[in-house]
């Protein structure tokens, strides 16, 4: 074989490869960029540590932000008012997934629309508020996590403020009776409430404003307080600990994130968990699947956190049953 044939052959063949190569590149699917709507009844700062986990969990799964994700994060300050429009401004954006977390979160944005996929976490009862229509089968565009504060929490909560407070005879509960589940608790605890010989007061909460009122309020009646979780109640839970510390109130509250503020006590749901499989339930959304087929969760652990030196500048000594339960005693 001469030369000049080789050299047209090895041509022919590189021009084959060129062409194989463009029409390869050519039949790769453009790599899919998510888009995420965050929309939170919070402040950042009271929720960045969560929004990390579960951004570092999308990242685990293959969604890097900046790259095949966007996220259009937005967030009320507390003011539930604000949430409806922030709801709107974020479905503007051609969000594929609305995540979003509490209570008056998920309503905001099952009210927005019915069919962007929605991904909420630490609700209620979405059942009892009407969100889906069953646990197992949501049915709607909504699914995600539920707080799980199931029938026996109410009595958990007095059981512990119990044993922290030998002699306690009334417990002064601060909630909003706005939100569904707050009076579904308040219920339980007021039906609970006699059989372990406890009074039972119920402070009404609707702004942060009322919070030195509230606590003036419990601390003329009663002997510790119970404080349940609401986007308000969180954004001011370090101003909480140092009005329960003001009254000397022993206080117990729904979730841990109360006792890193520097609260007493806290038995509830792992949050920081529940953003984590939020971001697979975003994922799941994202890769095709129904809503609609993915069942609510609920928390299959709850954690018992202590704060020793809350209890000690309360003058408190933190019973032994109340330390070998507990997952995590802050020192």
């Amino acid at each position: 074989m001469n030369r000049r044939r080789v050299l047209r052959i090895l041509a022919r063949g590189l021009a084959v490869g060129v062409l194989g190569s463009r029409l390869a590149r050519a039949a790769e699917p453009t790599q899919r960029v998510g888009r995420v709507g965050l929309v939170s009844a919070d402040t950042l700062s009271t929720v960045q540590g969560k929004v990390v986990v579960f951004l570092e969990r999308l990242r685990e799964l293959g969604w890097v932000r900046g790259q095949n994700l966007t996220v259009e994060p937005r967030y009320a300050e507390g003011r539930f008012d604000r949430l409806p429009a922030l709801m709107a401004e974020v479905i503007g954006q051609k969000v594929d997934v609305l995540f979003t977390w509490s209570t008056p979160g998920a309503v905001a944005a099952r009210n927005a629309t019915s069919t962007i996929p929605i991904v909420a976490v630490a609700m209620g009862d979405p059942v009892r508020t009407g969100l889906v229509e069953s646990l197992s089968r949501p049915g709607g565009n909504l699914t995600g996590l539920s707080l799980g504060y199931s029938e026996g929490m109410a009595g958990k909560w007095l059981e512990l403020l119990q044993e922290m407070v030998p002699r306690l005879s009334t417990v002064a509960v601060i909630l909003n009776p706005d939100i569904p589940g707050h009076r579904d608790q308040a219920k339980e605890i007021e039906a609970v409430a006699p059989k372990r010989r406890l009074k039972v007061q119920i402070i009404e909460l609707r702004n942060a404003e009322a919070l030195d009122g509230a606590f003036d309020q419990a601390g003329r009646r009663a002997q510790a307080v119970l404080v349940f979780p609401n986007p308000i109640t969180m954004i001011s839970r370090t101003r909480i600990a140092a009005l329960a510390a003001r009254q000397r109130l022993p206080a117990m509250y729904g979730l841990p994130d109360f006792v890193d503020a520097g609260g007493l006590m806290a038995y509830g749901p792992d949050t920081a968990a529940m953003f984590r499989r939020a971001a697979e339930y975003v994922d799941k959304i994202l890769k095709g699947a129904n809503p609609a087929d993915l069942p609510i969760e609920q928390p299959t652990q709850y954690l018992l956190v202590v704060n020793l030196k809350t209890a000690k500048a309360l003058g408190l000594t933190i019973p032994q049953s109340i330390l070998l339960q507990a997952n995590e005693v802050i020192r």
